[in-house]
């Protein structure tokens, strides 16, 4: 396989899991999620979807670059795409706990969860290609945020 179909493959496994992702957490954006109470810096409902798309892409990307360097540093690769599809997988489980399953409480605790295996990624990518590990930071502060997005609203509707 090239390098660019490596890539183009983890960019489109990532928007696939957004994709999915999404299923659990439409119906409740328009059901019951209007009603409980959020804090005042929860942004506006429009802003999630481009800006998951964006990280998606980003992150599938960073994943193809490491998936690129397996021939050289494979052990070390190998700990990075393992920690890589662990984040991938906390992540749509993030949306089936808050969103199917609206436990706030849970969600908040995977989230943090959620945040250390990306930043542990983070850390092994960094280990292997710079630019790899810097195209996750957008995901990393995008996540951090929604960290404290999430334990708000627990607190609020606890």
């Amino acid at each position: 396989m090239t390098k660019y179909l490596r890539i183009i493959n983890l960019v489109i496994v990532c928007l696939a899991v957004g994709y999915l992702s999404s299923k659990v957490t439409q119906a409740s954006v328009e059901s019951w999620y209007p009603l409980i109470k959020k804090p005042f810096f929860n942004p506006p409902n429009w802003v999630f979807a481009p800006v998951w798309t964006l990280l998606f892409v980003l992150m599938g990307i960073s994943g193809g670059l490491i998936w690129n360097q397996m021939a050289t540093k494979m052990p070390l690769v190998k700990k990075g795409m393992l920690f890589f599809i662990i984040q991938l997988v906390l992540n749509a489980l993030w949306s089936y706990i808050f969103f199917g399953l609206h436990n706030f409480l849970l969600a908040f605790v995977e989230i943090i969860l959620l945040w250390l295996m990306i930043y542990e990624t983070y850390f092994v990518f960094k280990q292997i290609d710079k630019k790899a590990a810097y195209l996750l930071i957008p995901y990393l502060v995008w996540v951090g945020f929604a960290t404290v997005l999430t334990g708000s609203i627990f607190w609020l509707n606890r």
